[in-house]
């Protein structure tokens, strides 16, 4: 159960994300509900494609398409009310890229799969649905930029892969993970976390 309402979460974050990142498009509501969707859903469905699950897990249990169509409408009409758009953004987003990225790698260790493909998918199903949404919204997407933020998804995955395995039982596993990614992203967002320049590529 807790795995299923953290997806939710993710999924209506990610939501509020797609909504907020067409503010300035000037969109009409069908368009920003469909990016807002197309946000929160991307990722999961990327990933049951890639590892060729059955049914993928909207179509399976439409209780996720409804959340995410839900949050994207309630968010159009909210969200024009609030001034620092941009702290939302950044806060939402570093909320649903914790989630999915925990839940993700959890769900492709209850499929049975080894750790190394867990981390994997749940890197890819972390930061696919940002990509999407920025692509799209004619944005630079945030996981190219120079901030944390595939690095964070990573070592949550690897914390929780590390959990699983040493301490199965403990009903908080997931939770610590998503606490760990959450505040590398806030850290990396509020002190301008990154990686040292010999570890960057530049033009010369």
């Amino acid at each position: 159960m807790l795995l299923y309402l953290l997806g939710m979460f993710g999924i209506a974050a990610f939501a509020i994300t797609g909504v907020i990142s067409s503010g300035k498009k000037d969109m009409d509501l069908f368009s920003v509900v469909f990016l807002g969707m197309v946000t929160s859903l991307g990722g999961g469905t990327i990933r049951d494609t890639v590892l060729s699950v059955e049914t993928v897990y909207w179509v399976k249990d439409t209780s996720y398409l409804w959340v995410a169509f839900l949050s994207s409408a309630l968010a159009f009409f909210t969200v024009r009310f609030i001034e620092d758009r941009q702290t939302v953004f950044h806060y939402a987003d570093s909320f649903g890229l914790a989630l999915f990225t925990v839940v993700a790698t959890e769900k492709v260790l209850l499929l049975g799969f080894p750790p190394t493909i867990a981390i994997t998918m749940g890197i890819i199903t972390g930061v696919a649905g940002g990509i999407i949404r920025d692509v799209l919204s004619h944005r630079p997407p945030l996981v190219l930029g120079r901030e944390f933020y595939a690095t964070p998804a990573f070592l949550g995955a690897l914390l929780l892969v590390l959990l699983e395995k040493n301490v199965p039982t403990h009903e908080f596993n997931s939770i610590y993970a998503v606490s760990l990614v959450f505040i590398l992203r806030v850290f990396a967002i509020h002190k301008g976390l990154y990686y040292p320049s010999w570890l960057l590529y530049k033009k010369k």
